[in-house]
């Protein structure tokens, strides 16, 4: 197995913040917001990090402090209109690296308390796994991707609805197995190529789809009022 983290955003909820710096790399919780994804990740699977060429500098010196390998993967991109897209990237350095491993993905800005090891004893190695949290109030879950399970399985997943049907959410905490990669091209030969919860809808009309609740603490750090109130 092998992990990809999605970094390669230009954070423009966050500005001014990130006009200079990496959302990735904005210091949270005593450290970059980046490292407590990979400080997580167990030492045997190897992590790739998705960062776009504006920043890329940034990362290379980040990664010089890290006590593990880490592959910087670099968009050549500078601007957030030229960018491939989350499930682009994802399509893309699942080729261009020649994975053929079962891959964990994770977006730099989910901060999650759950044990990575239970969540990856829980992928059957078969299916889609994705880490879905509950905010308790429907009102709340209008932010994210809503999610309708059956037992353990995603049977719904609705973007940002505006009259959501459960306040259970999907988190960009997933596992793939390899045998969906083929899928994520089929996606990708369409017109959106960013937004990580249309691929989950996709794979859900094709594929089962698993679900991993956790109660333990998340948060989306998607603009600049949740990144202050949760420092």
């Amino acid at each position: 197995m092998k992990c990809l983290i999605l970094a390669s955003g230009f954070g423009t909820r966050l500005y001014p913040l990130t006009m200079t710096r990496a959302k990735a790399l904005l210091p949270y919780k005593g450290k970059p917001m980046i490292n407590h994804i990979v400080d997580k990740i167990p030492p045997d699977i190897d992590i790739l990090v998705n960062v776009n060429k504006k920043f890329a500098a940034d990362f290379y010196n980040w990664q010089k402090k890290q006590n593990r390998k880490i592959d910087i993967c670099v968009e050549e991109v500078s601007s957030e209109e030229e960018r491939l897209g989350a499930v682009g990237a994802l399509d893309h350095w699942i080729r261009e690296k020649g994975i053929g491993e079962d891959l964990m993905v994770f977006g730099s800005d989910n901060y999650f308390e759950f044990d990575l090891a239970s969540f990856m004893a829980a992928f059957d190695g078969k299916s889609a796994l994705v880490a879905i949290y509950d905010v308790l109030e429907k009102d709340s879950a209008r932010q994210y991707g809503v999610v309708r399970i059956d037992g353990n399985r995603i049977i719904e997943l609705e973007e940002k609805p505006p009259f959501p049907k459960s306040s259970l959410v999907s988190t960009a905490c997933w596992i793939l197995p390899a045998r969906v990669f083929p899928r994520i091209s089929e996606f990708c030969r369409g017109e959106r190529k960013d937004n990580l919860g249309n691929l989950i809808t996709y794979l859900i009309e094709k594929e089962f789809v698993l679900a991993y609740p956790f109660k333990e603490k998340w948060i989306d750090i998607g603009n600049l009022e949740i990144y202050h109130d949760t420092k």
